[in-house]
This record gives C-alpha cells, structure tokens and sequence, in this order.
C-alpha cells in the first residue's frame, strides 16, 4: 500500500470513529494491567463486568498480593481461564511490589518480565497509562484487519506487529491501536463482514477479490 493509501486509511477510520478509545474500564495503573490480563481470550464487555467486584476487593497492588486464590478465582470466573489469570495476577501484583516499588513499570522491557504480560498487553499498558505508544496492540481485530486489508500475511501477532511498525510512522501507533479494534467489532467483523458499509472498503484486499 501506497504511503498517501496508509494515511487516507488512517484519516478515514478516525472520521468513521471519532470516539474511538480503550475498552476496558480502569482508574489505576495496576487496574489496566489486571483488566488486560483478564482480557486474554476474554471480551472487553464481559471483563468490565467483572472488575468492578475485582476492584472493590482490590483497592491496591498490596491487596491483590495478599488475596487468597480461591477467591480470586471466583471473583474472576467469569473471564475464562480463571485459574491461570489467578495465579498470575497475585504473582504479577508480588512483582511488581517487590522488583519496582509498587509502581507498574513504564517501558517495554520491564512489562514484560511481569506474570501475564506480553508484548501485546505491554503495548496497552503504555498507550493507556504512559501515552507513550511503543508498538501495535495485534489483537484478534487487528490481525483480523491486517490480513484482510494487505497490511501483512502473517498470522503470528508478533511478526505482524513488526510489518506493520514497518509501514505506519510513529506518530499513528496510538490511532491504529484504538480503530483497528473499533473497526473489527462494528464492521469488519470474524463471520460476516459488513463490507458494503466499509468506509474504507476502496483500499482493502479482501473487498476487490470479492467484486
């Protein structure tokens, strides 16, 4: 894709939506890194259904330590995979008191040392509680875009990551992470697409092999 197609993409989507922010509901920094973790093969809608309850017990990083396992898990049940969130939530939270002072690292390299935090949650971190964007959160809309669009053929999140730090400038890392996700749930969905409504259908691969 052409440079004046990739800015034209980026222009479009932040007309389609403007409103266009994080899910996920927080208030402190270890409360993204908690929602995020609950995120894993979870949906946004059903986490911010569950951390109220998980905030309400857990007012700081001290509390999640120190909560008992059980009834972490059961406050969390909801989000899937309940018993490794759990596990790695209290171990995060220990983490995170014991190596950085009680405050959630603010770059790449220490995020990701933390117990359910990979690249991808690191980036949000950063996007979200430094406004510092490092990279591209590859989720499963951005793959999804990504892929459909021509961005990149690759299926690992990592590598198409790397194509697309490859193509957007910095300075469009934040949008990207917001409108990809936006624009998988409202209309380049999984099953049935809605591509006659796309705004940017013009420039996609997977619109022009259709017609």
């Amino acid at each position: 894709m052409k440079k004046k197609d990739l800015i034209e993409l980026i222009d479009v989507l932040k007309q389609t939506y403007p409103d266009a922010k994080c899910s996920l509901d927080f208030n402190t920094p270890f409360e993204l890194v908690a929602a995020v973790c609950l995120s894993a093969q979870c949906t946004d809608e059903r986490v911010n259904l569950t951390t109220p309850k998980l905030f309400d017990r857990c007012k700081n990083i001290s509390d999640y330590a120190n909560i008992d396992l059980q009834e972490l898990e059961s406050i969390i049940h909801p989000c899937g995979f309940y018993k490794n969130k759990a596990k790695n939530l209290k171990l995060c939270a220990k983490q995170v008191l014991e190596k950085f002072d009680g405050i959630v690292p603010n770059n790449m390299e220490d995020l990701v040392t933390l117990a359910g935090v990979g690249r991808k949650s690191a980036n949000v971190i950063m996007l979200e509680v430094y406004n510092n964007p490092q990279g591209i959160a590859v989720d499963t809309h951005c793959k999804r875009l990504s892929n459909r669009i021509g961005l990149s053929k690759e299926k690992d999140p990592l590598k198409i990551e790397q194509d697309l730090l490859k193509i957007f400038d910095k300075s469009d890392y934040k949008d990207i992470n917001h409108l990809f996700i936006w624009h998988g749930r409202n209309t380049c969905k999984s099953q049935n697409p809605l591509c006659e409504n796309c705004t940017i259908k013009h420039l996609c691969n997977h619109y022009r092999a259709k017609n």
